[in-house]
């Protein structure tokens, strides 16, 4: 399987998604709309809408998917097999208030 996530670096959505590509251990490519403005301008192309994330699975992109309909999509198609592990973050909500508090205490690179 081909898997190109576009995500930024500290998003409770993002993270969701990284989390179900992990929970079935699937090679992705983690793709940073945040630092790399032309990594931006590709998923805004290839998706016609500017919300992230967006997931192309072998050439199938999900627009402003939350990792819960990653994995929907994944299993209906038949990618991966049901599996009891748990996902490690949770996969369907954005940050939360404390999460976005400890990070505007970070430097972020913007374009």
């Amino acid at each position: 399987m081909n898997i190109k996530a576009y995500l930024k670096p500290t998003c409770g959505w993002s993270n969701g998604v990284r989390a179900i590509l992990r929970k079935y251990n699937l090679e992705y490519e983690d793709i940073d709309i945040i630092n790399h403005p032309e990594n931006y301008a590709e998923m805004v192309r290839k998706s016609g809408q500017q919300l992230s994330p967006c997931v192309e699975v072998d050439g199938v992109m999900l627009a402003d998917v939350s990792g819960e309909e990653v994995e929907n999509y994944l299993l209906a198609n038949e990618l991966v097999e049901a599996t009891s592990r748990e996902a490690d973050a949770p996969v369907d909500r954005a940050c939360t208030d404390e999460e976005h508090a400890r990070m505007s205490s970070q430097t972020i690179r913007f374009f």
